[in-house]
């Protein structure tokens, strides 16, 4: 069973209208002042994290609204100034503040202070699925609501006015800005090719401290030895419906054995908002789960991970920046591409080989691990999808960001030059 969908979402949203207009109400009265609000919709990370040090390192008062005590925590330990989303004092400091800034939705921060502020919406990724107004699910309604159609037609509204609220939405790339100002139905200067913050750790530091960044990280569900391969299975999210390419007991014998023929260790990252069966039916070291819980951010964990197999994630873009090899595991991607839609087409991502089940994937793994030439065709592969789809690689993509917000009227922070 899938804990999220569009349909329970939207429903939500729409029993909540009298608290927006209530919010609406008191964002007339109350002044917004100069502190720049954070949230995140996948925990403490992601690219509002590095948006928030790069505003720090320039002076602003930062202030992140957490979601639970576990955010709390993480923000804790690493310095970050808190205060919780819900409620009075989440919709106050959203209301009072000179800067928005946000991940996933409006959600992130308190959605009923967010009215006539600044907002700054980073988003989770280059979208290869249609998204926002793109996507048939944005408006869905649960089935069997009566007045449906009328009720989609409120939501497509809603979404439209909320997307104009964006005064920055920082883009990858060309490519990926048009996209974006489809999605979010937003045009002129507002969307902005400056890269995306939240890969500027795959491109900070030197190779060796990533990787002992990353390391530190994975180390987390476990010993991971220097010679062993990590691979990151991250599957799509498909909106309440369960994962077509859940393993089979067989599969699972399969996977173990080739894991342990190539002494790799598998990291199953499945997402925040599904739940799915990805545990082999034994305990076996060889497969972890690497959850939203154990780790928010998985951007700063790939550095360590020898190849990734996935469907549809935004992660086939970003790896690519660290050549890393990609098996594309994608059984219903014909029925994907009719009910959900792709950018483009999914071949010219996916190439004309991907797996149709975890019996092909295994496959190709077999092949990319144990035989250098393959591993090397993939790799070029990836890099030559990722650099055509980031137009910046060099870790100051969060300085872009910055600098795009200043430049259409924040002021600097008091006293400085």
């Amino acid at each position: 069973m899938a804990s999220f969908s569009f349909g329970t979402g939207n429903a939500a949203k729409l029993l909540r209208l009298p608290m927006y207009a209530a919010g609406r109400l008191g964002t007339l009265i109350v002044p917004r002042g100069d502190t720049w609000v954070f949230g995140c919709g996948a925990g403490i990370g992601d690219g509002a994290l590095a948006l928030l040090r790069e505003a720090q390192s320039h002076g602003h008062r930062t202030l992140w609204l957490t979601r639970s005590p576990r955010e709390e925590a993480d923000a804790r330990a690493l310095g970050i100034r808190t205060r919780p989303r819900d409620g009075l004092r989440g919709w106050w400091a959203t209301a009072r503040a000179g800067v928005i800034v946000v991940t996933h939705g409006l959600g992130d921060v308190n959605r009923y202070g967010s009215t006539d502020g600044f907002v700054v919406q980073l988003w989770h990724g280059i979208p290869l699925k249609r998204i926002g107004l793109d996507s048939p699910v944005t408006a869905q309604v649960p089935a069997g609501v009566p007045a449906a159609r009328i009720l989609r037609r409120m939501l497509t509204v809603a979404y439209r006015a909320a997307a104009q609220r964006i005064r920055v939405l920082p883009a990858a790339s060309h490519r990926s800005r048009g996209r974006l100002e489809s999605a979010f139905g937003l045009g002129g200067d507002r969307v902005v090719v400056t890269g995306e913050p939240r890969v500027d750790v795959l491109s900070a530091g030197t190779p060796e401290e990533r990787r002992g960044t990353a390391s530190a990280l994975l180390t987390r569900t476990g010993p991971l030895l220097t010679r062993q391969r990590a691979l990151l299975y991250a599957p799509t999210w498909r909106d309440g419906a369960a994962d077509p390419a859940v393993p089979t007991a067989e599969q699972w014998v399969r996977i173990v054995r080739m894991l342990e023929r190539h002494d790799a260790i598998l990291f199953v990252r499945s997402h925040p908002l599904g739940e799915g069966s990805y545990s082999p039916p034994w305990s076996s070291g060889r497969v972890r789960m690497l959850s939203s819980e154990l780790l928010p951010d998985v951007t700063p964990a790939l550095p360590r991970v020898d190849a990734l197999i996935t469907d549809y994630s935004s992660l086939a873009y970003d790896v690519g920046l660290l050549a890393m090899p990609v098996v594309y595991l994608a059984p219903d991607a014909e029925q994907y591409g009719r009910e959900r839609g792709f950018y483009g087409r999914y071949e010219d991502v996916a190439g004309s080989d991907p797996a149709l089940d975890w019996d092909q994937a295994i496959d190709q793994l077999d092949a990319l691990l144990g035989d250098d030439a393959v591993r090397r065709e993939r790799a070029e592969r990836s890099a030559a999808l990722s650099a055509d789809m980031h137009a910046h690689r060099d870790g100051r993509n969060a300085l872009r960001v910055y600098r795009a917000i200043r430049a259409r009227g924040v002021p600097a922070p008091k006293g400085a030059r």
